[in-house]
């Protein structure tokens, strides 16, 4: 099954309909702090390492420790790209029903004019969190 491509707002529509989705936001912990999607849970996909960012060498690992592979697995960042990169990882793990969110949080911008193509969950008005509730440290320790 091919990862599903939703703006914002349709992704908010389709976890209304299905609440037993899971909701990861895969950015880093320092940008999830800074607000997220109501109800999602931090995974980063990349972390700061020598030399700017890097793969998370225990993405896949906390991954499976907090997200059953029978259920709908959202994926998000701050754009769209890194989500994807995470739902591809995710699918080669065995995952099948994926969702990465275009426009992310942040929203995607087109590079050639600077124009924002997809709003992003934060400016389309969509539900935010500031909680650390489900913080990459606290998954990490589940």
């Amino acid at each position: 099954m091919p990862i599903e491509q939703l703006t914002p707002h349709e992704t908010k529509e389709a976890i209304d309909a299905d609440p037993d989705s899971l909701f990861i936001d895969v950015r880093t912990a320092n940008e999830f702090v800074g607000g997220h999607p109501e109800g999602s849970l931090n995974i980063p996909v990349l972390i700061s390492g020598p030399g700017g960012m890097q793969p998370n060498p225990d993405f896949l690992s906390v991954a499976e420790k907090v997200l059953p592979k029978d259920r709908r697995i959202v994926c998000s960042c701050q754009v769209g790209k890194r989500s994807q990169m995470a739902a591809e990882i995710l699918e080669q793990a065995g995952y099948s029903d994926l969702v990465n969110v275009r426009g992310g949080f942040g929203g995607e911008m087109n590079p050639a004019t600077g124009q924002i193509v997809v709003p992003g969950w934060r400016d389309a008005g969509l539900p935010v969190s500031v909680s650390d509730e489900n913080s990459y440290e606290a998954l990490k320790n589940r």
